[in-house]
């Protein structure tokens, strides 16, 4: 199965929004008081990972996610006790470490692909409006 996942942040830090969306037309959202947009795009990943089941396709605009799998972040972090290549503790570690070993677990299929935001992806955009939607649904409370 395939899905596209956005996160949005209105300031960064600020309100926040995360979405998920199925090619078969399911979707979720939610949002988030004050976060930025690496902890929204983050969310997103990891509610579609919960939700869905594997194997998935995971597509997103999002550098950070995609190469954390795809280049192997994780694999150094954990050798260097959650520390990043500068030898600082590795942002945003409650969301990474559930996702992580989500996608790890034995028998669990993900793979992760990048797509350019913003560039007329109709899936990229529905999600991209979900996050920013409840993002500002978030910020007028």
């Amino acid at each position: 199965m395939r899905v596209h996942t956005d996160g949005a942040c209105l300031g960064n830090p600020g309100p926040g929004g995360w979405a998920y969306a199925t090619d078969d037309g399911r979707t979720r959202a939610g949002s988030a008081k004050l976060t930025t947009n690496q902890r929204m795009e983050l969310q997103a990943v990891l509610e579609a990972v919960r939700d869905l089941a594997s194997p998935l396709d995971i597509y997103s605009d999002s550098t950070y996610v995609v190469n954390c799998f795809r280049q192997n972040w994780h694999v150094g972090w954990v050798k260097r006790g959650w520390r990043n290549s500068k030898g600082d503790p590795v942002a945003n570690q409650d969301l990474w470490k559930p996702l992580i070993d989500l996608v790890l677990k034995p028998g669990a299929s993900y793979t992760f692909n990048w797509v350019k935001g913003h560039a007329g992806d109709p899936q990229n955009e529905l999600v991209d409006q979900l996050a920013r939607s409840e993002a500002e649904k978030i910020a007028s409370r």
